[in-house]
């Protein structure tokens, strides 16, 4: 494989990395009622602030967790991608209870991130 080629690849994987962090990060910060851009509150800060003025967490859609499992098989990865379905209680996405989908999706973006950098 040239270095062009090669260099092409990692780039390709570093913005697919950066696109499941970004997933990642804005389920975090749903998840715990943040926008993602602010610092965590202290302890202090939060016991001041209204339980009202918190936005719910925003529930993870189909379309969320399909679009990282898309990826992940693009990337070579569908038998892990298989592996997760199983394990979250379905052979296919569309039969996996949307409750399980935020932890579908927290199980997916990790998938490949351990990965050989050596090829």
């Amino acid at each position: 494989m040239s270095k062009m080629s090669e260099l092409d690849l990692c780039i390709g994987e570093l913005r697919n990395a950066a696109k499941s962090l970004t997933v990642l990060a804005d389920n975090l910060a749903a998840l715990f009622g943040g926008s993602g851009d602010a610092e965590f509150e202290t302890p202090a800060k939060a016991s001041t602030a209204s339980a009202q003025s918190q936005p719910s967490p925003k529930a993870v859609t189909l379309e969320q967790v399909r679009a990282i499992l898309a990826e992940k098989s693009r990337s070579g990865h569908t038998a892990e991608v298989r592996e997760l379905l199983l394990k979250h209680g379905a052979a296919k996405l569309s039969d996996i209870d949307p409750a399980e989908f935020d932890a579908l999706l927290g199980d997916a973006v990790t998938i490949g991130l351990g990965e050989d950098e050596d090829g």
